[in-house]
């Protein structure tokens, strides 16, 4: 069972943590690493932790 609360990295507008249960979409990009979308709860915006 995958740990909900493992951080995934900060939002890029908030700056507050993001967890992976929040992840929305995971993906490779064109360059062979990954990339994903989730949630800001704080934010209630999607975008791209970093």
């Amino acid at each position: 069972m995958p740990n909900d609360t493992q951080r995934l990295g900060r939002c890029p507008d908030c700056d507050k943590q993001i967890t992976t249960g929040w992840i929305l979409v995971e993906y490779v990009k064109d360059d062979g690493t990954e990339g994903v979308w989730a949630e800001c709860p704080p934010c209630e915006d999607v975008v791209a932790p970093e």
